[in-house]
């Protein structure tokens, strides 16, 4: 899961930044409504923390944008403000939730985790690119019609691939995401790269199109086209 975190506290945003990704989140951090902006516009996002009080565009119009725009991402705002206008604002702008800084990181745990239960429609639970389907709750994945025969570890692994669909996916992101190995002291590389290979011989068989990439020196990148 990403998340998409709007501080321009930086002790703060380090803070979340440490504590989410210590729950095993994917974190971004923008520090201004500008950096927000395109991140949202060039990458997918699970989830927003986004702070009211931001220099230049405040959270408000950062919102209310976003929204206009179609995007349909949860947002969590994050604030000072207190009052019941400033929630009632924030929520009629377009917000799922509102946390009154100082705040428990339990509780912000607790409202992401309950935001994510309640932003899992049936469209993120079936996952497509070119003719390659995946069936989360099934757990059957196709490829031009034709069934795809994996195994479990397998099947995470495409999964992750495909919710990361157009973005470079590292070794590490894989190694703490999908083998949920953090304090390996070997790194899991080639155990990886072996899995990937047996990927590529069950889902980028031919006559089809290749669709899993590997970005030199990088990781790997599930695209249709050249990355």
């Amino acid at each position: 899961m990403r998340i998409l975190v709007v501080e321009d506290e930086q002790k703060v945003a380090n803070a979340l930044r440490e504590g989410l990704e210590g729950e095993h989140f994917e974190v971004i951090v923008a520090p201004t409504g500008e950096d927000a902006f395109f991140c949202v516009n060039t990458e997918k996002f699970d989830l927003i923390l986004l702070d009211l009080m931001l220099p230049g565009r405040d959270g408000l119009q950062i919102l209310t944008t976003i929204r206009k725009r179609g995007l349909e991402t949860p947002v969590l705002l994050l604030t000072a403000r207190d009052s019941l206008e400033d929630r009632v604002t924030g929520l009629n702008s377009g917000a799922d939730d509102y946390l009154v800084k100082p705040f428990a990181f339990e509780e912000l745990l607790a409202r992401i985790r309950a935001l994510l239960r309640r932003g899992r429609t049936v469209d993120m639970l079936r996952f497509g690119i070119a003719d390659l389907d995946m069936d989360i709750v099934t757990r059957k994945v196709s490829r031009g019609g034709k069934p795809v025969d994996l195994t479990a570890r397998e099947f995470e692994l495409l999964e992750y691939l495909m919710r990361h669909e157009g973005q470079v996916v590292m070794r590490d992101m894989l190694a703490r995401d999908v083998w949920k190995e953090t304090a390996r002291g070997t790194p899991l590389n080639n155990v990886i790269d072996v899995h990937i290979a047996r990927l590529r011989r069950k889902v980028d068989v031919e006559p089809y199109e290749k669709l899993i990439h590997t970005v030199r020196g990088v990781g790997f990148m599930l695209k249709q086209g050249e990355p």
